[in-house]
């Protein structure tokens, strides 16, 4: 009998034994498991921070660049498209660029939400791009005030008397015009341009734009960009893109590049600076010696004559382009007749007889 329950108590202790054994092999099992399964997840996790890590510290140093000087960026961008873009002065106030086609993106063509967008200055002092989506909500309401305390890149006051109507060879040039956006004094919309760039070569685009605006009341993208060659203070030109979104371009549709340029003058670009061509002075004023050999002012002839601007031009002149069917109008007869009912002079094609 004793020795049946030794034999009983063997096997029992047997038994245990076997299932501790089994227990251990499976705890190891699952920990091996664990840790391998751990292991990976802790890679992942590791794989996937520093993923992200390095993601936002590119995302961080792009934001650097592109916020810190957005108008110096634009400026590289330039010295490599000028030539590609237009052409170097050659006489004409400006040029056709893609056709005449701007280069504003399909959502853009069609989105009816005004807006303005102007760039900031960079470390030199010079504008960026000015874009807008301009209609009869953004044009001014109130009286135009003094703009004399803003003296953009490359200003200088300078006159040409005998030379320059109005005497002096720089504007304060708005980029989005203020009758368009109603900004006036904000100088990320203003740099220095010639007489004739603002007040003869941009105000034709300009007023294809207000004119369609008030005539329809539809919304004209609209973006003036200038142009500066590598560090100079003066603007070489701007280039004036519009787009009427309700009629898909139908009433106003160009991409042109407008030269910052005076005829007689000589600019330096770098500085501002600037001088009279020799011989200047008499060539602005020879129209008195011209009529008294040709009577040119009292021959009658055909002019085409915009009248909306009261302007006179020549049959071949390039601003007639930018003329609107309805303010278009073929007149036959002499140059003082057209004077004396209130109009003036071209100052592309006749700047001698203004």
């Amino acid at each position: 009998m004793k020795h049946k329950s030794y034999m009983v108590c063997c096997l029992i202790i047997i038994l245990l034994l076997s299932g501790c054994v089994s227990q251990d092999v499976n705890l190891n099992d699952k920990t091996a498991q664990t840790t391998a399964v751990n292991k990976e997840i802790s890679s992942e996790i590791t794989a996937t921070r520093t993923e992200e890590i390095t993601s936002e510290m590119t995302r961080e140093n792009k934001d650097e660049v592109s916020t810190e000087n957005a108008t110096t960026e634009f400026a590289i961008e330039e010295d490599t498209t000028n030539d590609i873009l237009f052409p170097g002065y050659n006489g004409e106030a400006y040029v056709m660029i893609n056709n005449n086609m701007p280069a504003f993106s399909d959502e853009e063509k069609h989105n009816t939400e005004s807006f303005e967008e102007y760039s900031q200055l960079d470390s030199k002092g010079r504008c960026g791009v000015a874009f807008a989506n301009v209609c009869k909500e953004t044009m001014p309401t109130a009286k135009r005030g003094d703009i004399g305390d803003i003296r953009p890149s490359g200003w200088h006051t300078v006159k040409y008397p005998g030379v320059i109507e109005d005497n002096y060879l720089y504007n304060r040039s708005h980029l989005i015009a203020y009758s368009l956006a109603g900004e006036n004094d904000n100088e990320k919309n203003l740099i220095t341009g010639t007489r004739y760039l603002n007040q003869e070569t941009m105000q034709i685009f300009e007023l294809q734009v207000l004119d369609y605006i008030r005539d329809t009341d539809n919304h004209v993208l609209y973006r003036v960009t200038p142009f500066f060659d590598g560090d100079n203070l003066l603007a070489t030109g701007v280039q004036m893109e519009a787009w009427s979104v309700e009629d898909e371009g139908e009433g106003v549709c160009f991409n042109v590049f407008c030269y910052n340029v005076q005829p007689h003058i000589e600019i330096d670009y770098a500085t501002g600076d600037s001088r009279e061509v020799e011989g200047s002075s008499t060539n602005s004023r020879s129209s008195q010696a011209i009529e008294k050999e040709t009577d040119f002012e009292n021959m009658e002839m055909l002019f085409i004559l915009n009248t909306n601007t009261m302007k006179i031009h020549l049959p071949d002149c390039k601003s007639i382009s930018s003329i609107k069917d309805k303010n278009r109008q073929d007149y036959e007869g002499t140059l003082n007749e057209l004077k004396e009912r209130g109009y003036s002079p071209c100052g592309n094609c006749l700047p001698s007889y203004r």
